[in-house]
């Protein structure tokens, strides 16, 4: 125990103790927010931590072996810094928290309690609830590749090999309008194809959406625009006017890899792995059972 922990040890041994929980979360995108639930703004080990956000941690339950402990932590959405929408958006997905027990007298005396990555996050009434996993949590994923037919390369990274900075392959527009919170009608890529960017991400790159990503589950042409559909459960809260850039989608097929990006020689799927639809098909005169390739 460092000396720090020895002197909060020291303290909570005391007949009065002046103890509270502080909880520090750590995103994916690089941002750092405190909170705690003592009643004025504290400042500990590098992190300001803010009150009167409503946070408050029901009982933590640890284990014995690899299974995963878990704790909730429950707070109001009318906190400034946490926004219904970037919940939706799963800018906390996976984010780092950890549990600081600090001596609010002397906020130089602390000890970390533990530390989680954000689960499952669940929204009733303008609040939500945070369900935090141990980081034994990590150990409960699978890792490792999966034969399948399907790719498991991502588009444009190292083992996909697919120069997605080609104009070919990437566009950008600007937004028009938006029709039932998550449908964008836009301009700039009149020139695409229907379909070219089904599956792929669109970048804002201006508005108050500046920097994040989506992904595109439809594109399609209608009538003298262009119409995108995003994956979100939020409404889009962008304004005409702001800028996107945008990438195409891969659907993982070989022969998209092949017809689409050319790109068939980095495929990184098991295209002629007979599925479930060989295993539990019946044996007719037709079919073909001579080895060769399923697809070519």
């Amino acid at each position: 125990m460092t000396s720090t922990g020895e002197a909060l040890k020291a303290h909570i041994q005391g007949e009065v103790t002046s103890v509270c929980h502080c909880w520090r979360l750590s995103r994916s995108d690089g941002v750092v927010l405190g909170f705690t639930d003592h009643d004025r703004q504290l400042h500990c080990d590098g992190t300001s931590f803010d009150p009167q956000t409503g946070f408050t941690a029901s009982e933590a339950r640890s284990s014995f072996g690899l299974s995963v402990d878990t704790v909730d932590v429950a707070g109001a959405l009318s906190a400034s810094e946490i926004r219904e929408e970037d919940i939706l958006s799963g800018l906390y997905d996976g984010a780092r928290v950890e549990t600081l027990l600090v001596n609010w007298r002397d906020p130089s005396m602390f000890q970390r309690l533990r530390a989680a990555v954000i689960g499952k996050v669940t929204r009733q009434d303008g609040s939500f609830v945070a369900e935090l996993e141990s980081e034994a949590w990590a150990l409960d994923q699978p890792s490792g590749r999966t034969v399948g037919r399907g790719c498991d390369a991502e588009l444009g990274d190292q083992r996909c090999g697919v120069d997605l900075n080609d104009d070919h392959f990437a566009g950008s527009g600007t937004l028009l309008d938006t029709e039932d919170g998550n449908a964008l009608v836009v301009n700039g890529l009149d020139a695409f194809e229907a379909g070219w960017f089904d599956n792929g991400v669109l970048t804002w790159t201006g508005g108050a959406q500046s920097g994040r990503k989506e992904r595109i589950t439809a594109h399609v042409k209608a009538g003298s625009g262009v119409r995108l559909s995003l994956w979100r459960e939020a409404p889009l809260t962008g304004e005409t006017g702001d800028p996107f850039t945008v990438v195409a989608g891969c659907d993982k097929q070989f022969a998209t890899c092949k017809a689409k990006f050319e790109n068939f020689l980095n495929f990184r799927g098991f295209p002629h792995l007979p599925g479930d639809d060989a295993a539990y098909n019946y044996v007719r005169d037709e079919g073909i059972f001579d080895g060769k390739a399923l697809v070519r």
